[in-house]
């Protein structure tokens, strides 16, 4: 009966060995059908500027922060974009009432003081030609002067003057503006809100947005340093898509294509295999870098591959050296 129980952790014992073996060797003959080639995890990064000149005045991010599309990240001294802003709102304010009052025309109350003005000459010059017809004829009999007959004339002609001219206006005021006027505002309350969206663009561009997902790899200004377009303030790692940069000798590049799986191994994970898919293979063949470790000769021409990698767990470094099997 002792000899069962010794047998049976013997047999247990063996099973395990022979399937670690078993697969061990599996895996080996499965990689050795394998294409191998030896290639880094891509490096891509953004350099981050502002879209305008002032110095800085906040910075939300660290260096290493995961930071998100959309993410502020810091901001420059407004000041000055803020008074422009305000500026250029009052001018639009001011010419949109301009337009908006020719636009409406003459108000009843003006139509009705133009009216009535015009009226009053209209009575004054009927009065005048009555004064002139009565000193004429006295003028005939000689009972009136020549001074009195001059003076007449001249009230006449002053009345007929301010008749024509009330009736003009009257006229002017019953019509209202001038079509070429109101187009003429109209043109330049536009170039009025032209000179408003930009300087609301200009204030915009005094934040540093990040324009997509990655890493805070470095932050090259402080607070206080004066920015611009041509300046730098990070350096984003971009980790997504993740990919290998790999290279192809000429005499494998028939053996793979767009969409192939592919397994991709690191030394600092050895335990570890992360599953990937070809996407990206170069159509212009290079000398091998010399930065790439390779088996052939370096001066052998290759072509640049781009093996797109799962890492879940965020495991992979941008640069780090991995081994990919196709």
């Amino acid at each position: 009966m002792k000899k069962y129980f010794i047998l049976i952790p013997l047999i247990a014992i063996g099973t395990i060995v022979f399937t670690q073996t078993y697969f061990k060797n599996h895996n080996s003959i499965a990689e050795s059908n394998r294409l191998v080639f030896h290639g880094n995890i891509d490096i891509r990064t953004v350099k981050l500027a502002f879209n305008a000149s002032e110095r800085i005045s906040n910075i939300f991010v660290q260096e290493g922060d995961r930071v998100t599309n959309g993410q502020l990240l810091a901001k420059l001294d407004s000041y000055r974009y803020e008074l422009a802003l305000s500026n250029i709102t009052a001018q639009m304010i001011a010419q949109r009432e301009i337009l908006k009052k020719l636009e409406t025309g003459s108000r009843p109350e003006e139509i009705d003081k133009a009216k009535a003005e015009f009226d009053a000459a209209r009575v004054e010059l009927e009065n005048a030609e009555q004064n002139f017809n009565r000193v004429q004829k006295l003028l005939a009999e000689n009972v009136a002067t020549p001074q009195q007959y001059d003076d007449a004339v001249a009230r006449l002609n002053a009345a007929k003057a301010r008749f024509n001219a009330f009736e003009k206006a009257y006229e002017l005021v019953r019509i209202g503006p001038r079509s070429e006027d109101i187009e003429a505002a109209r043109a330049n309350l536009n170039s009025i809100i032209a000179r408003y969206e930009l300087a609301k663009r200009e204030l915009k561009d005094t934040e540093l947005y990040s324009p997509t997902d990655g890493i805070i790899e470095n932050r090259l200004l402080e607070i206080g340093d004066m920015a611009s377009p041509q300046k730098p303030v990070f350096s984003i790692a971009l980790d997504n898509p993740l990919w290998v940069r790999a290279y192809v000798g000429e005499h494998d590049l028939g053996k793979i294509k767009y969409g192939q799986k592919a397994l991709i191994k690191s030394d600092s994970f050895p335990d570890k295999t992360y599953e990937g898919w070809i996407g990206y293979i170069s159509p212009v063949s290079e000398f091998t870098p010399k930065s790439v470790e390779t088996i052939e000769v370096r001066t052998k021409l290759v072509y640049q591959i781009r093996v797109f990698v799962k890492d879940h767990n965020n495991e992979l470094r941008q640069g780090m050296p991995v081994t990919v099997f196709v």
